[in-house]
C-alpha cells in the first residue's frame, strides 16, 4: 500500500522530501499518472497539487518568478507572462488540452524534464534559472545546465523544485516560439523550438536558440548563436540553416524520422531570424 502524504506548507514538505527521498513527488500529475498502470506502485507519494507556497507568479524589476506549482492555464493568461515572456505563453497554450493545461504545472514540466516537453526550449531560449530547495536550504541552477539526459536532472534526492526565475528581455530583444506536430492541436510534437535574438537595427548582436523533440532532451543549439552573429536578418537565416546541419543529431522514434526533424529544425531556426 501507498503510503500518502500532502504537505500543509513548504516546510513540511521539504521535511517530507528528507526524510522519504524514495517517495515519488507529485505535482499536476499529467504525465505520472499516464504511465501508472507501467510502473510499480510507488512506496510512498507527496502531494504538491496546489500547495500555496508554489503557486505564484511575481512580476520583478527585471525578471518574473514563477512558482513550481503555476499551471499552465495560469502560466498561459498572465498579463505578465504573455506581454514579457511570450515564447513561455505560446508554450503554455500547446501544452496538451485545456483539461491538461489546467492541471499541469511548470516543476512538473521540468521535473519529469521529457525531451518534447513543450515548455523547455523557452525556458532555454529565456535563459531561465531553477530554484530548488532542501531542508539544506535554497539554491539555484542555471536552465541550461539543469538536464543532465534523458529525463534526468540536477535535482537532489532530498530538493523539490520550487520556482523559475525567467529575465525579461530588454526592448531590443525579439523572441520566437514554434512548434511541428501531426495535428494543429493536441499533438505531441516532432520538433519545437525558441529564440530570444538581440538586435542593433536589423543586425544580430547576439542570439540564443534552442530546440526540443531533437535530442535525449532540451538543447541550446551553440553552433547557431555563433553563426548568425554580426549577420543581418534574411542572411542570418541562411547562416542559421547551414550550422544547425552540422550541429545536430536528430532522433529517430515512432512519430518522425531524424531526416524529416532535422529539415524541419532547420526551416524552423530559420524563420527565427526573417526580416520580418
Amino acid at each position: 500500500m501507498t503510503t500518502y502524504l500532502r504537505p500543509r506548507d513548504l516546510d513540511e514538505g521539504l521535511h517530507a522530501r528528507a526524510e522519504h527521498a524514495d517517495w515519488t513527488v507529485l505535482a499536476g500529475g499529467t504525465d505520472l499518472l499516464v504511465n501508472a498502470n507501467h510502473r510499480a506502485a510507488p512506496v510512498g507519494m507527496i502531494d504538491l497539487w496546489r500547495l500555496a507556497d508554489l503557486c505564484f507568479v511575481r512580476v520583478e524589476k527585471t525578471s518574473v518568478a514563477i512558482g513550481a506549482g503555476t499551471t499552465w492555464t495560469e502560466v498561459e493568461r498572465h498579463p505578465a507572462i504573455r506581454a514579457k515572456l511570450a515564447p513561455l505563453a505560446l508554450a503554455a497554450r500547446e501544452i496538451g488540452a485545456l483539461q491538461i493545461q489546467a492541471r499541469g504545472t511548470l516543476g512538473g514540466n521540468v521535473g519529469t524534464s521529457s525531451p518534447v516537453g513543450d515548455s523547455l526550449p523557452a525556458l532555454l531560449a529565456l535563459d531561465a534559472e531553477l530554484e530548488v530547495a532542501s531542508v539544506r536550504g535554497h539554491r539555484r541552477v542555471p536552465y541550461r545546465e539543469w538536464c543532465t539526459g534523458y529525463r534526468t536532472t540536477h535535482l537532489a534526492a532530498d530538493e523539490l523544485i520550487i520556482a523559475a526565475h525567467v529575465p525579461v528581455p530588454d526592448a531590443t530583444t525579439r523572441t520566437s516560439w514554434r512548434k511541428v506536430g501531426t495535428r494543429r492541436a493536441q499533438s505531441i510534437s516532432k520538433v519545437m523550438g525558441a529564440a530570444a535574438i538581440t538586435l542593433d537595427g536589423d543586425v544580430v548582436v547576439s542570439a540564443r536558440v534552442a530546440l526540443g523533440a531533437i535530442a535525449n532532451r532540451p538543447i541550446r543549439i551553440t553552433a547557431v548563436e555563433d553563426a548568425v552573429r554580426g549577420q543581418r536578418l534574411g542572411v542570418a537565416g541562411d547562416a542559421a540553416r547551414a550550422a544547425l546541419r552540422g550541429a545536430i543529431q536528430p532522433i529517430d522514434d515512432v512519430r518522425s524520422t531524424a531526416t524529416y526533424r532535422r529539415e524541419v529544425a532547420e526551416n524552423l531556426v530559420a524563420r527565427f531570424f526573417s526580416v520580418s
